[in-house]
């Protein structure tokens, strides 16, 4: 899975059952599902390197840790041993290993009781397992992967700092403007204009976000690509992002409140006029 792609992760995740990750906030939200069936104790993986916190609530313990680290976190979840675990747990540990400057790594059990917490954060009950999420330090989740993996997909699952910022906003629900622009570019301060007069309406104030971007910054190479905007563009350039990830226009120069709100109003989401908003889709609480 490409995780500098928000499409392909809301959607991927969104596939995995784990749309409440994808949506968390916006009023088309996953409602909780039922716990997992409590079955027969079985034994726990043994220890590996991939298993930096010990104790109850590790899960969300390990994510404090990694963030106050400024890691990536990778949380193997399961709630068997059976072959298919097994046999992912080794890729995981496999590639724990290969990323440790960069990330760390935690293997939760969901069926254990002292694990709720993590398993309810991210309603996982129902989702298939094993299951891997790579998680920023910020808390967005760049990759989810389900059932069967390779290495690979999760040595790629690391995105921009740009992409962090903007899937964690669209993770919580919010609307999100990534104005690409820097000193070299035309139309900077008309690009804007609509953009923060959408952002101060009441109606989406507290769910909107803005992302700017400098368009030669080389960490965020991929990301522009993603978005398809160049990196030696001459104007400044607006994409309009809303949950999962889907980018509903690219505009270059002058915004207007009223034209993105048409846009909004137009496109295909849960959220537009009436649905933004207090109540609708906003911040998670």
């Amino acid at each position: 899975m490409k995780c500098s792609s928000l499409v392909t992760v809301g959607l991927a995740l969104a596939a995995a059952g784990l749309m409440g990750v994808a949506l968390t906030g916006c009023g088309s939200s996953a409602a909780q599902t039922e716990g997992a069936q409590a079955g027969e104790a079985k034994p726990q993986p043994k220890a590996s390197p991939s298993d930096p916190v010990e104790g109850p609530g590790k899960g969300m313990a390990a994510i404090k840790q990694a963030a106050d680290a400024g890691k990536y976190l990778f949380v193997f979840f399961s709630k068997t041993d059976d072959e298919q675990t097994l046999a992912m747990r080794k890729v995981f540990d496999q590639a724990v290993e290969k990323m440790a400057g960069r990330a760390q790594g935690v293997a939760v059990r969901i069926t254990d009781s002292s694990e709720k917490a993590i398993v309810d954060k991210f309603d996982l009950s129902r989702a298939p397992m094993p299951l891997v999420l790579a998680m920023a330090p910020n808390g967005a989740i760049t990759g989810g992967f389900p059932t069967k993996f390779e290495e690979k997909e999760l040595l790629d699952a690391f995105a921009t700092p740009g992409t962090e910022k903007v899937m964690k906003s669209l993770q919580d629900g919010k609307l999100v403007f990534v104005c690409v622009q820097n000193g070299k570019t035309k139309s900077n301060d008309a690009a804007m204009q609509g953009v923060r007069d959408f952002k101060t309406d009441a109606r989406f104030a507290s769910a909107t976000e803005i992302v700017t971007l400098d368009p030669t910054d080389k960490k965020e190479a991929s990301f522009l690509t993603d978005l398809k905007v160049s990196s030696d563009i001459a104007e400044a350039t607006t994409v309009f992002v809303v949950p999962p990830g889907q980018a509903i226009a690219k505009l270059e120069g002058a915004t207007n409140k009223d034209a993105l709100i048409e846009l909004l109003s137009k496109a295909n989401t849960g959220c537009g006029p009436g649905g933004c908003g207090p109540g609708g889709c906003g911040p998670k609480r």
